[in-house]
């Protein structure tokens, strides 16, 4: 089969998500991909000019080397609320300019502007449209004016669709809030491949890499760093406690808003070494990374919209990797993974070391460990893509 898939972020230099992970396997597996999408971080890594040109990128792959899916960048004009009113037109011409070249089976939408569009041109063409619901899109626009107007698109894109996906319980009670109907919405979780992330794998080369010594113990976080990440906090509250934990290290693999902040902390703290900063790196190395790790955190604040309902993919790669996982107590998470199943709650950033200690000097850690990768095991990338493959066969008959 063809599937075009539509989304409003950057499919190229963000982290892998769920749709990456599957598009990847879908390809291998003899089906052809398309992606139209956009560089939603045009503002920091391109700003100069006024207009962003169409651009083609052929041969991209996220997590499979083997894949080969063409990546589509419609052009719009680089001016915060022209850059949307620019981005329906072009998006809404590649989409037409696709179902008339590519033909797609089905139209696949992430997003919001190109999702509403696509969900209209696909029945106006007879094509089944899926909405795939992996987060609170409209609570992320950086434009808080938008986000109302973003939610009603969002609603009206939900309600054009012939299948509605979502990765956790949350999110598809989101869906029908939002317009799905319960036939109509079903829900395939997150995956791991068990292959990849092995518990066993060795850690020596990060840790004599970023200076770790065997008896130090390492806080881990990875992927986009948010301001309301927590991670600021954490680094701060090290900060001010560095004689209590001084065997304690922070390692944080990624960027985003929050990244010069924690450079700032890291000098501010004289933190050193106990605060790693390793940028952006590939995806490859992910689990070599995780590997070093004693704790992997998601300590985000605890009233942020944006983090109410999702249940990020990474969650399952930690439990998977026999890592105890410490989270604030967000009831996507929460709802997705209970209690007793290899994640620690807390209800603030500032909370993580103390915990994280306890569990140490309590000896629980490996009881802790062993369960989180027992609840995940079944989680198992190919087992998704097979629901995922079924569903699309499915809503074809």
């Amino acid at each position: 089969m063809k599937i075009l898939v539509v989304q409003e972020s950057d499919w190229l230099k963000r982290n892998p998500h769920q749709q990456h992970h599957l598009m990847d396997r879908m390809v291998l597996r003899g089906h052809e991909v398309k992606v139209i999408d956009y560089p939603i971080d045009w503002p920091k890594e391109d700003p100069d000019g006024f207009v962003f040109h169409r651009e083609v990128h052929d041969n991209v792959h996220k997590v499979k080397p083997e894949a080969d899916i063409q990546v589509i960048r419609p052009g719009f004009i680089k001016e915060p609320g022209l850059n949307y009113a620019s981005l329906y037109f072009t998006h809404k011409n590649e989409i037409k300019k696709q179902i008339k070249e590519f033909e797609p089976d089905i139209i696949m939408g992430l997003g919001l502007l190109n999702a509403y569009t696509g969900s209209k041109l696909a029945k106006a063409n007879n094509i089944p449209f899926v909405y795939y619901l992996i987060d609170v899109l409209y609570a992320l626009i950086p434009e808080k004016a938008f986000q109302s107007f973003g939610k009603q698109v969002n609603i009206k894109a939900i309600k054009n669709a012939d299948l509605v996906i979502t990765i956790n319980q949350k999110l598809s009670e989101l869906a029908v809030e939002l317009g799905s109907t319960e036939d109509k919405t079903i829900l395939i979780d997150a995956g791991i491949d068990l292959n990849d992330f092995d518990p066993d794998l060795d850690d020596s080369s990060i840790r004599n890499e970023y200076n770790i010594a065997p008896d130090d113990t390492v806080l881990f976080f990875m992927g986009f760093i948010y301001e309301f990440a927590g991670m600021k906090e954490l680094a701060i509250e090290l900060g001010k406690n560095k004689d209590k934990y001084p065997k304690m290290k922070i390692l944080i693999v990624g960027d985003g808003d929050a990244y010069e902040r924690l450079k700032e902390i890291k000098e501010e703290y004289d933190l050193g070494d106990q605060l790693i900063l390793t940028g952006r790196q590939p995806y490859e190395r992910i689990p070599e990374f995780l590997a070093s790790a004693d704790f992997c955190l998601l300590p985000a604040y605890i009233d942020e919209e944006i983090m109410q309902d999702i249940v990020p993919i990474k969650l399952y790669e930690y439990l998977a990797m026999e890592k105890v996982v410490i989270a604030t107590e967000l009831p996507g998470i929460s709802r997705e993974f209970g209690y007793g199943n290899g994640i620690e709650y807390v209800h603030k950033a500032e909370e993580v070391l103390e915990l994280a200690q306890s569990i140490l000097d309590n000896g629980e850690y490996e009881e802790l460990s062993k369960k989180g990768r027992e609840y995940v095991k079944s989680n198992d990338w190919e087992a998704i893509t097979d629901k995922f493959e079924n569903a699309m066969k499915s809503l074809l008959e």
